[in-house]
């Protein structure tokens, strides 16, 4: 009996069955399978109507997909406070590895938007992918937590959101809503993500202003792809607004099908 591409599996799985997955069945014998590694935070709530159009879109095309929560967020145990970086690349291994175990096929390929994408460039080794497709990764770690913390100190203050200011202290330890830990502020400001060593697509939807250096992870300017429109991943403006992007979908689509 064939199984439908946009069917979706629910189930728990890795340490102690504490990871949250869907798995996406391809509708024909697969012969890869994708890993889909979300973002954190409100970028995750942005992003999780796109994953799942891009994980149908791919389901269609016979490849197997997995989405699944990090430990501490969305549908995982764990609370935003107990987020840690380590703890994110062992449950992008454990969801590779499973994966595996469901598709039937060994070939496993990653995805992922903004700290997701991150987080696949970094577990690259550890979960032995065979490519990685990485939206708009976060490089600069320090930099990017400085962002979040002036977009939180200025939603604090947001007439839009709140008739009367918040008190500083009483999101001091947030990020757009979501706690997080003194422990991983610092490690996502000690972030240094590394070139790694299988095939990698670049896809560079952060500006109209130009192209983004993204030299220190990829040496042929054809391993970048501009996508447009530009991402409102920043703007204050827009924080409760799904991310969609049909482009993004057909980039990823295209490039997963012609991976060898």
């Amino acid at each position: 009996m064939s199984v439908r591409a946009e069917a979706e599996l629910p189930f728990f799985f890795g340490p102690e069955q504490s990871l949250f997955g869907l798995f996406h069945a391809s509708g024909k014998p697969a012969r890869k399978a994708m890993l889909l590694c979300p973002p954190l935070g409100q970028d995750q709530i942005r992003c999780h109507r796109l994953y799942r159009q891009l994980a149908q879109a791919l389901a269609a095309e016979g490849v197997a997909v997995l989405r699944f929560d990090y430990y501490g967020t969305g549908d995982s145990a764990g609370d935003s406070v107990d987020m840690d970086w380590q703890r994110c690349l062992a449950d992008s291994a454990a969801a590779a590895n499973e994966l595996r175990a469901r598709a039937g096929v060994d070939r496993v390929l990653a995805f992922g938007a903004r700290l997701g994408g991150s987080i696949a460039l970094a577990c690259a080794a550890q979960a032995r992918l065979a490519g990685i497709v990485a939206w708009d990764p976060v490089l600069d770690g320090r930099a990017y937590a400085t962002h979040l913390d002036a977009m939180q100190s200025a939603l604090c203050r947001d007439r839009q959101r709140f008739m009367v200011p918040r008190d500083a202290a009483d999101a001091a330890a947030q990020w757009l809503g979501f706690a997080i830990s003194e422990r991983f502020r610092q490690q996502i400001m000690d972030l240094h993500v590394e070139r790694p060593a299988v095939p990698t697509l670049l896809l560079d939807s952060l500006s109209s202003d130009g192209p983004q250096s993204w030299g220190s992870l990829v040496a042929d300017a054809a391993a970048v792809r501009r996508v447009q429109p530009p991402t409102p991943w920043n703007d204050p403006r827009r924080l409760e607004v799904a991310i969609l992007s049909h482009p993004l979908i057909q980039a990823v689509t295209q490039h997963v099908q012609e991976a060898a």
